[in-house]
């Protein structure tokens, strides 16, 4: 009979390790794009997650399917935002709820909107992780406007393009002020609701002349970069 060695290994360890492995790597992945964008390397990922490069590579030949990954992450935490906004019982503040979260989620992070364009030129699998949120966005909006809270004719589509409206000024703005797309989010949710729901209140203040100023310095360096 053949007796186990020290140097045996059962396979179900060294699956949990992998498992355990690419979870690590995929959030360090996350926390690095979402600060730097996707001008980073598998090496930083590697250090950050506190493993070996050739681990990294073992589980991603390079980094667009590493950017894959994150990217259906990040569609994965989409879909339970839109599961728990289907569970507040008040239609409104459901649809109030995910479009903060949506807003907040891409104005803070720096690599999502990235991510999304890399990704566009995979066109089948963007829109297999697109499809998987969509019709979870789209009950959302169906049962606010059903309520008689937001205007009859707001789509899903429209929604996706007001979240991706907020973003743009969250990107503009985001070098000089951080927080300023909390009021164009407001001012947005104000835009479609109907009178059967109180209007948003404007908590943020708007930029100043010189932080516009300094915005458009802010975006023109970037682009030369």
């Amino acid at each position: 009979m053949k007796h186990a060695t020290s140097t045996d290994t059962p396979p179900r360890r060294l699956r949990a390790d992998a498992a355990r492995n690419q979870q690590r790597i995929v959030a360090a992945a996350r926390e690095l794009f979402a600060d730097h964008g996707l001008e980073i390397t598998l090496d930083d990922v590697a250090e950050r997650a506190g493993v070996g490069v050739g681990t990294v590579y073992r589980r991603f030949a390079n980094k667009k399917e590493l950017i894959a990954e994150v990217f259906d992450q990040h569609m994965v935490d989409f879909a339970d935002a839109a599961d728990q906004a289907m569970r507040e019982p008040d239609p409104w503040l459901g649809l109030v709820e995910f479009f903060e979260h949506a807003c907040r989620h891409l104005a803070t992070n720096r690599g999502f909107g990235e991510v999304m364009f890399e990704l566009e030129e995979d066109p089948v699998r963007f829109a297999e992780l697109r499809d998987r949120i969509r019709p979870a966005v789209g009950a959302i909006v169906d049962r606010a406007r059903a309520a008689g809270v937001v205007h009859s004719d707001i789509t899903t589509t429209d929604f996706f393009a007001l979240i991706h409206m907020v973003n743009a000024f969250a990107e503009f703005a985001g070098p000089v002020n951080s927080a300023v797309w909390q009021r164009y989010m407001a001012i947005t949710l104000n835009g479609v609701r109907t009178d059967a729901v109180p209007r948003q209140p404007l908590l943020v203040d708007p930029l100043t002349d010189t932080e516009v100023e300094q915005a458009k310095a802010a975006g023109c360096l970037g682009r030369r970069r």
